[in-house]
């Protein structure tokens, strides 16, 4: 420092400026790990979260407690992140996007109200109708964002008659019964004695805790159970009184809060929970939407790698079809062009015409859509390839090698040349090249039913005012599918043309490889045909 206060430059010594960079390279590096651990901490329990029923169920749970001279019901409506969005947007009734204590007012008697008709109670040979005497509705976490919605009936019926030695009970839920979900019966004794072969269980709970957590053992085969019938004896332990957690008597100026202890829906989403980061930034700054853009493209990649999304009809259909590296690349575009379009026509569905065409009855329509093309996609192909392979057998006893189609290597064609021109490529018209049109409609199938994830993360993002920033996520979810699926691709049509080359380079000859060439092709378009009636099959088993 100078004798006027000012700061003369020193220099830095060599060694100094050496340590300082590989300080801040160091830091880089160790920025870039932490970045790639947040991404990691958000994306594994996606994977590890996900669940066969999806974000669509609508999950019933009912416990019949039986006195000798009344029987109370315990109603408890789960609904899925998408479902309780549906109702949410029905609730908010100046549309600003939260739900005002106004407008959540007396909802939970009019929920249960609408829903006591479809719940048939039968004491005996008479039917019973039960009075509500309590009710809550709460909106516990979900994921992306979103919540789920917790419905708590709690019904009353009263006997005229103390109950006869085996009298038979009968009970049957027939609401929301075109709709997918969990579905439990459970039924205990207050003081009788409980017999039937349709019994389940002593615990008034359930194996479910009353939606609360659901038995993983049983997540592959949920529990769909509609109605139950039993027969009731007087006589046995009683029960310790009941005080549903979630619910206040109807008689209750207030309706019930969704207080931070309620329950938490344990049925896991197609998305984990950690994504709620990706929908609920505070500041939009252009640092927290690249951000956000690179989770939701990391979203897409992990997505695009996990079973489905036509990978395997892909490698059938380049193998079989010899395509060339941008037709894999166009297959894989096609697939994340349609699969988009996809989520944003559902995403209208689910906001517009969600009560004419539940969004999770379409899946398996889609499904079917997509089977059905892949089956028309195959059968082309075989045909194609058939055509070809008869060609080369009428051929076969044909002097030289003639070429049907105009490309010049600089030498003569005449059947009796001595030229030792030798490449392995089969010539016959039209068998080495795949049509466009098909490779469109192979994408097409292969992104037509769309990805709950990216429809959580469009519908999270809407329902929190940011649509514009909801469809930057799905475009980045896109992207990320489209590399993996594009990068599959040009895998396989260079693994394939590896192949070819060895075989052109070693002992086997150009007629080996034609002949090795021709059942190849043949194989690999039955099986696109084969996993095209799989497809249909599967979506099938769902629509009927």
């Amino acid at each position: 420092m100078t004798m006027g206060g000012r700061f003369s430059a020193v220099p830095i010594p060599a060694g100094a400026r050496r340590v300082r960079s590989r300080g801040r390279a160091r830091r880089r590096v160790a920025a870039a790990a932490a970045a790639l651990a947040a991404v990691l901490a958000i994306l594994l329990p996606a994977v590890a979260l996900a669940h066969p029923l999806g974000n669509f169920t609508i999950n019933h749970f009912a416990a019949l407690r039986i006195a000798p001279r009344h029987v109370s019901l315990d109603i408890v409506i789960d609904r899925a992140e998408i479902p309780a969005f549906q109702e949410r947007q029905r609730l908010d009734v100046n549309g600003d996007g939260t739900l005002a204590p106004a407008e959540l007012a007396g909802q939970q008697q009019v929920a249960c109200g609408t829903l006591a008709p479809d719940l048939h109670l039968a004491v005996g040979s008479a039917e019973v109708k039960p009075t509500l005497v309590a009710a809550g509705l709460s909106f516990p976490p979900g994921a992306g964002g979103l919540s789920t919605m917790r419905l708590v009936c709690e019904f009353e019926a009263t006997l005229a008659s103390p109950m006869a030695s085996g009298t038979s009970l009968a009970f049957e839920d027939r609401s929301f019964a075109e709709r997918i979900g969990w579905r439990e019966v459970v039924v205990v004794g207050d003081g009788v004695a409980i017999t039937g072969p349709a019994r389940n269980g002593d615990d008034p709970e359930g194996v479910s805790s009353r939606l609360t957590h659901y038995p993983t053992d049983l997540l592959t085969q949920p529990l769909d159970m509609r109605s139950i019938s039993v027969a009731a004896t007087p006589g046995g332990p009683t029960l310790a009184p009941w005080t549903p957690p979630d619910a206040s008597p109807v008689a209750g100026s207030a309706p019930a809060p969704a207080a931070a202890g309620n329950p938490v829906a344990a049925v896991p989403g197609g998305i984990g929970e950690d994504l709620a980061v990706l929908v609920d930034v505070q500041d939009l700054t252009p640092l927290a939407i690249l951000i956000s853009l690179a989770i939701a493209f990391a979203l897409g990649v992990v997505h695009a790698l996990s079973p489905g999304h036509g990978k395997t009809i892909m490698a059938a259909y380049l193998v079989g079809g010899r395509g060339s590296s941008r037709q894999a690349v166009g297959l894989g575009l096609a697939v994340t062009v349609s699969h988009t379009l996809g989520v944003l026509a559902l995403a209208g569905i689910t906001l517009i015409a969600s009560s004419v065409l539940p969004p999770e009855r379409l899946y398996p329509i889609l499904g079917v859509a997509s089977g059905g093309l892949v089956i028309l996609i195959g059968g082309s192909l075989l045909w194609s390839r058939l055509r070809v392979a008869l060609g080369r057998r009428s051929e076969g006893g044909a002097a030289g090698h003639d070429h049907g189609h105009g490309h010049d290597h600089g030498h003569a064609h005449a059947g009796t040349s001595s030229d030792p021109h030798t490449h392995p490529h089969p010539h016959t018209p039209g068998d080495d090249s795949i049509s466009w049109r098909g490779l469109l409609a192979l994408g097409l199938s292969g992104g037509l039913v769309p990805s709950a994830s990216a429809l959580i993360l469009l519908l999270g993002s809407i329902a929190a005012g940011r649509v514009a920033y909801g469809l930057v996520l799905v475009l980045g979810f896109g992207v990320g599918m489209a590399v993996v699926l594009a990068g599959v691709g040009l895998l396989l049509v260079h693994a394939r043309r590896f192949v070819e080359g060895r075989l052109a380079g070693g002992r086997a000859s150009v007629a080996g490889v034609r002949r090795l060439v021709v059942p190849v092709q043949l194989t690999t378009a039955c099986l696109v045909v084969a996993l095209g009636f799989v497809l249909t099959g599967q979506a099938l088993t769902q629509v009927l």
